[in-house]
């Protein structure tokens, strides 16, 4: 009977809280989503979702012992041990939130708890394009960038969980300010914000025929997506700027990869939805730019899984709490890279 548990995976985002119902072998068997109430400084959060989850398996005709646990990647600083958050500012919390103590006591389910990066690279490299690979780097380019790092099997957290922070690599010394105080993050280049933001400051200099120039002059609203869907019907000044942000990203992805010399390198987030045109001009700078023997042993990659990384990779948080027994030789896998190292 107890292979029949199963795991509950909970993406905590800064507009919507995604939930998802898997089996132990990961896969998505049911899925929902709640919008993310920040208001009060995000009071609201945690009871809804442990209202959610309650809600649902009455839903379905379930109880707590039809699971192992749950497991939730969030925004912020998590305390792994403790299952705490904090600095998670776009959900409005300003003080610790003892997340792990309340879920658990709200559902009657164990819990656990990661940083959402984190916990997208886990579900990419288990479920998505990493192939369970032991070494796997991934980069989520969103609202900002973000990123995991899977290490000879394990997530590589650091000593003060700030390990994976791939977007505040500096790629342009002096360059833009970024919200954490520095200049020249990658994160200031690469992500959706950082797209638009390079678009504005080119069409600046520019004085040429250009859709994307006028789009700017005229005060039309500009999105990475704008900027990359122009750029492939082959607008000039479009195209300087999707080259100079593959450049960017090419060049912090080569960094990283010199460092830990991964299997893959796993793109993912809303800006990869440029597709292959994006990895083509990522991988121009990465062939320049890395070193020869890891030139020849990693491979960059988009991501699979889509919205869907998230509540997976989160979910293998929970594997934890299940019986090895029960557990594939995949999810055991998966497990050995969601655990924290003591």
């Amino acid at each position: 009977m107890a292979k029949k548990k199963k795991l509950i995976g909970v993406d905590l985002g800064g507009t919507t809280i995604k939930f998802a119902i898997l089996t132990l072998d990961g896969d998505v068997q049911q899925k929902w989503s709640v919008p993310t109430n920040i208001l009060d400084e995000g009071a609201h959060i945690i009871p809804d979702i442990i209202h959610s989850i309650n809600h649902h398996l009455d839903l379905y005709k379930m109880s707590a012992d039809d699971f192992v646990g749950i497991g939730m990647g969030t925004p912020g600083t998590v305390d792994l041990k403790a299952g705490t958050v904090t600095a998670a500012y776009n959900l409005n919390w300003k003080t610790t939130q003892a997340a792990k103590e309340q879920i658990e006591a709200g559902t009657k389910l164990q819990f656990a708890l990661d940083n959402d990066a984190n916990v997208a690279a886990l579900g990419e490299r288990w479920k998505g394009a990493g192939n369970n690979e032991p070494d796997v780097d991934f980069i989520t380019l969103g609202t900002g960038v973000g990123g995991g790092i899977i290490a000879s099997g394990r997530l590589q957290h650091g000593v003060n969980g700030a390990g994976g922070e791939v977007g505040h690599v500096t790629v342009q010394p002096g360059g833009y300010l970024c919200t954490c105080g520095k200049h020249g993050c990658l994160e200031t280049y690469a992500s959706a914000t950082g797209v638009v933001h390079l678009a504005h400051d080119f069409a600046e200099e520019y004085a040429g025929n250009s859709k994307l120039k006028k789009m700017v002059d005229n005060g039309d609203e500009i999105t990475s997506k704008i900027v990359f869907d122009l750029a492939k019907q082959g607008d000039f000044l479009a195209n300087e700027v999707t080259n100079k942000v593959g450049q960017y990203l090419g060049l912090a992805v080569a960094n990283m990869a010199n460092v830990l010399n991964p299997s893959y390198v796993v793109i993912g987030g809303g800006v990869s939805a440029a597709g292959q045109f994006l990895l083509d001009l990522v991988d121009k700078t990465f062939q320049e730019e890395a070193f020869a023997t890891v030139r020849d042993s990693t491979t960059l990659k988009l991501a699979k899984l889509g919205n869907d990384a998230g509540v997976i990779g989160a979910s293998s948080l929970a594997l934890r709490f299940a019986d090895d027994a029960d557990l594939s030789d995949s999810a055991k896998v998966a497990n050995v890279a969601a655990q924290v190292v003591e």
